[in-house]
């Protein structure tokens, strides 16, 4: 993942759940951009989305709590 991809994940372990509109904020960037990222994220199994909520979290891996 790249250095955005690599900040994102950094947020949301810190912060815990965040929404796009929070994390675009968070780092200065345009929602537009951090979709993206968080679209590739999500493809890979980093993150995890809520639609209800509407947030992203750090993926739960397998075998770890």
């Amino acid at each position: 993942m790249g250095k955005l991809g690599d900040q994102i994940l950094n947020l949301l372990e810190e912060e815990g759940p965040l929404t796009l509109k929070e994390i675009a904020e968070r780092l200065n960037k345009s929602p537009k951009i951090i979709f993206r990222s968080l679209r590739r994220l999500f493809e890979n199994g980093e993150i995890d989305s809520d639609p209800i909520t509407r947030t992203y979290t750090v993926a739960k891996r397998k075998g770890k709590t």
